[in-house]
């Protein structure tokens, strides 16, 4: 397939390897303290898994998982907001698959559904406001999640709802932000991350001015990369060479998709429906300040929490979880207790084993043979 097969030809790879272990011997770290390499991105944790590219680096670089999975990251306490917003008879509640296996205390949205409730999977927020404009009897609610990347589909879905007069449509926000997320990591004082691969998908939208704080502010170099194994590769070369030179930079590898500038329509449309809330709870890593957003006093209206009123949920994750660990990168997946036991793909425990850009869920698939390692 054109655009793909280029992108993973193993003799390219191959070469690309090579250039790296070359390079590699020029880096001050080793074996025993290795460059450790950050990919932000649920999809490029996979495709490393995937294509098995961190068992090709060189001894002396190692990538660690990012907290980039939107779902990964979901409170226990909003899923159990949705379910019980979903199992009320009026509603039809809208969700992306791969939210509804998400456990909360109280269950996930697919044990509602076996329950009764009406809640339903679809590809994109204007199959919510299909259904809305189809069922004006019923109060059709949107699950909105996700980062930068999903947020101006949602902003121009609630602008067509404004424009078309659709008031049976609410959505839920889970809407995070990524970048005081990024800030948030590198303030703690263990963070142990010496560079970042920043996902491409976000990029598209904010560009990669947003990231200058970490070059400037704590010296990490940053490159925006692709997900298939060349744009990997690259990725880490690029980073290789900043440090070999002693310079932070955020550097663009994916030029083919991401502009430097991002896509400002998209910023606008996010701008008019969004603003930026205090803070915002991520599971495993606490509240996080200036990551959350609500929406503009223009678009309160369809605001589902205001609307329903649901009561308020609090649920804490096990403590034996070490999800928070997996998602700052101090831990491998493997290293926790629960997994591939109490927690597996068909009973998962916690998010990072539901969503398809887990990184449990990555780890589980393809390198299930070092569960007991």
């Amino acid at each position: 397939m054109r655009f793909v097969d280029e992108y993973r030809a193993p003799e390219q790879v191959m070469q690309l390897i090579e250039r790296l272990r070359d390079r590699a011997r020029l880096l001050s770290y080793t074996a025993s303290r290795p460059l450790r390499i950050m990919e932000v991105c649920g999809g490029h944790t996979h495709a490393i898994f995937k294509f098995g590219l961190d068992q090709l680096l060189p001894e002396n670089i190692e990538f660690i998982h990012g907290p980039g999975c939107p779902v990964c990251v979901l409170p226990m306490g909003r899923i159990d907001t949705c379910v019980e917003i979903a199992s009320r008879p009026e509603v039809i509640f809208c969700t992306f698959g791969d939210a509804i296996r998400v456990p909360g205390k109280n269950g996930s949205l697919l044990q509602a559904k076996a329950r009764g409730a009406d809640i339903r999977i679809v590809y994109s927020p204007m199959d919510a406001l299909t259904l809305a404009a189809e069922n004006p009897q019923r109060k059709v609610v949107f699950f909105g999640l996700g980062f930068e990347t999903t947020m101006p589909a949602t902003a121009i879905t609630l602008q067509q709802a404004k424009a078309r007069g659709i008031h049976n449509f609410y959505f839920f926000c889970q809407h995070i932000t990524l970048i005081p997320t990024l800030r948030s990591l590198l303030e703690a004082p263990d963070n142990g991350i010496d560079a970042f691969l920043a996902p491409g998908h976000v990029s598209m939208v904010i560009g990669i001015e947003a990231y200058g704080f970490i070059a400037s502010d704590f010296q990490r170099p940053l490159v925006v990369a692709g997900f298939e194994p060349l744009d990997l590769l690259q990725g880490v070369l690029m980073l290789v060479e900043q440090k070999i030179a002693a310079r932070s930079l955020v550097e663009n590898q994916y030029r083919r998709v991401v502009p430097d500038g991002g896509n400002a329509l998209a910023r606008q449309a996010m701008a008019e429906v969004f603003c930026v809330e205090g803070k915002s709870e991520w599971r495993g890593l606490g509240m996080i300040e200036h990551s959350g957003v609500q929406l503009t006093p223009a678009y309160q209206s369809f605001d589902a929490q205001a609307h329903f009123r649901p009561a308020p949920q609090q649920a804490y994750d096990d403590p034996r979880a070490r999800c928070g660990d997996v998602l700052t990168g101090k831990c491998k997946p493997h290293q926790c207790p629960l997994f591939g036991k109490t927690c597996d793909p068909q009973s998962a425990f916690g998010a990072l084993m539901v969503s398809s850009e887990g990184a449990c869920a990555a780890w589980y698939h393809y390198r299930s043979q070092e569960c007991e390692a």
